[in-house]
């Protein structure tokens, strides 16, 4: 799966990581429901984190579409709050090949 982090650039990820990345995701979630936004911070840094740690970045001059769009480092809470479905930020399951 790819995954761009705005302002960033593009990881592959392979699909085995996708249940960390919801839990990781849950936990952003539920920070953005409760307003707090030092959780927040955290949250959405370990989400981050977890995507550039799991995954391998794609070259810049490689043209691919992205299957997940996350956040950039320094987003707002209200900003992250429009980009969430009903499954966060994180489908639950693989996208589609």
């Amino acid at each position: 799966m790819i995954i761009r982090i705005m302002g960033e650039g593009q990881f592959e990820v392979d699909d085995t990581h996708l249940d960390e990345l919801n839990r990781l995701d849950d936990a952003l979630g539920e920070a953005i429901d409760g307003g707090d936004d030092d959780a927040f911070r955290v949250a959405l840094k370990s989400l981050l984190d977890e995507v550039r740690r799991a995954g391998t970045a794609v070259a810049d001059d490689v043209l691919v579409d992205s299957d997940l769009v996350l956040p950039y480092d320094e987003a707002h809470i209200d900003e992250v709050r429009e980009l969430l479905t009903e499954e966060g930020l994180v489908p639950s399951e693989p996208p589609a090949k």
